[in-house]
């Protein structure tokens, strides 16, 4: 498009160009936008060719009113240095002005080069921001050109705007970048909004850690039923797709050793010889069922914790404070060896035994790469409750493993990455391992094999 000169009358309708246009009140001014009749001043739009190459001269003008122009601290400027020198044009026109548009101006939305030039300075006689602003792309698009011209009006405008709705993350791109331009008082509710906020606790933690703690939280904490698994499916996935491991590790942590704490706490209530004593009859067991009821809820927390820190590959944490729970675990085996368990919290030893095999295979696999002293802690002090766990905890179909054998075989994988004199301690311990059937234990067979093997290998002397 090349436009010379003075655009025409018939041109400027088609764009909507209007003479009378309704203030912010909703009255008619007759301070005309683009209306020769009424202007004073005659505003040239030109195309910034200094940075294209082989651009046609490009121009609008506008007929426009110097006392709405003054409603931008540019054109007051402009036209406060010109007013000592007047130069009647004709018609009515006092002076003439020219404006630099880049070629990228139209904000690559399908637009003029003009076009948002022309809409900003139509604001400066109509000051009807809400029915020109109806967009973020709008905004986007005006508050830059608002800037340049110092419409301050239009700016707080556009921010407002921008404050109130919600953005793409295409659009939240453009918001950052604009942000640095604006004035602190401008901007403050558009920073609160994109910008992290350090903790007020002075901990160093940022507000989506914080988020996470919560989420989880409220994901562990949720009573039992359909919503509740979708809840903790949800907060899965965005455990899964969060961008820092590093802070999904802290949160997870911290909420594995809280679920912990809790199981301890309860479970040595209920194990404590001297609570129970305590208490009459009546109080006691009520006490007694309360303590072992949290004991099984927390240990289904800590449960689907380490399920969500063995998927993501950060369960060190979980694995090295399992590993120094020899309370817990002496709790559990005084509480497995009473019957009260099975009417009040009947399936507390399954989550202990799945818990602990998730743990334990993370180790054997690889998943955790744990130091020898806590591979070895961790066998030592959750061996005895599989022991004790072997005949209560409900065997699989015929044909296929337990959870049992599955634990057995994960402590034997253990137990091999140990030095001979640890190993053949722990070994000894799992000669129970074959109390079932001698064809059901190969994997105790070739533990004692592979141990074998290393203590008779000659050693060669150089």
């Amino acid at each position: 498009m090349s436009v010379k000169g003075t655009m025409s009358l018939r041109k400027r309708q088609r764009l909507g160009f209007a003479g009378r246009l309704p203030l912010a009140d909703g009255t008619l001014t007759d301070i005309g936008f683009d209306d020769p009749a009424t202007a004073d001043v005659v505003l040239r739009l030109e195309l910034d060719d200094s940075l294209v190459d082989d651009l046609d001269p490009v121009s609008l003008d506008l007929h426009l009113r110097s006392v709405a122009l003054r409603r931008s601290r540019y054109f007051d400027a402009l036209l406060s240095e010109r007013w000592n020198h007047p130069s009647v044009i004709g018609s009515g026109i006092r002076h003439r002005l020219n404006l630099k548009v880049l070629p990228s101006a139209g904000g690559g939305r399908s637009r003029g080069p003009f076009d948002v030039h022309v809409a900003v300075i139509r604001l400066l006689h109509s000051l009807d921001f809400s029915a020109a602003i109806g967009s973020v792309s709008d905004a986007l698009e005006m508050l830059p050109v608002a800037m340049e011209l110092l419409f301050d009006d239009c700016v707080r405008a556009c921010v407002r705007f921008l404050e109130a709705v919600p953005w793409t993350e295409e659009e939240e791109e453009e918001v950052l970048n604009l942000v640095p331009l604006l004035q602190q008082e401008e901007c403050e509710d558009l920073i609160a909004r994109i910008s992290p906020i350090v903790s007020e606790e002075g901990d160093g933690n940022c507000t989506s850690e914080e988020m996470l703690h919560k989420l989880i939280a409220s994901a562990i904490r949720s009573h039992p039923n359909v919503a509740t698994v979708n809840v903790k499916a949800f907060v899965a996935k965005l455990l899964s797709d969060y961008s820092s491991r590093d802070c999904v590790r802290r949160a997870l942590d911290q909420a594995f050793l809280k679920s912990m704490e809790m199981v301890k706490d309860h479970l040595g209530k209920y194990a404590s010889l001297d609570f129970r004593l305590s208490w009459g009859n009546d109080e006691r067991e009520a006490m007694q069922r309360l303590n072992l009821h949290s004991s099984m809820m927390n240990a289904k927390n800590l449960h689907w914790l380490v399920e969500r820190m063995i998927e993501l590959r950060v369960a060190d944490t979980a694995v090295a404070g399992w590993s120094e729970q020899a309370s817990l675990a002496a709790d559990l085996q005084k509480t497995f060896r009473d019957d009260a368990w099975k009417n009040i919290a009947p399936g507390l030893p399954s989550l202990i035994i799945r818990s602990t095999f998730r743990l334990a295979n993370a180790v054997a696999s690889g998943n955790s790469l744990a130091p020898r002293q806590v591979r070895m802690n961790l066998v030592s002090c959750w061996l005895p409750v599989l022991n004790v766990c072997r005949d209560i905890v409900f065997p699989m179909p015929t044909g296929q493993k337990s959870i049992i054998q599955d634990l057995e075989e994960a402590f034997l994988r253990i137990i091999s990455t140990l030095p001979l004199s640890d190993s053949q301690d722990l070994l000894k311990q799992c000669l129970s391992f074959s109390t079932r059937n001698i064809d059901d234990c190969p994997h105790l067979i070739l533990a004692f094999k592979t141990w074998f093997r290393r203590a008779n290998r000659t050693v060669t002397k150089e």
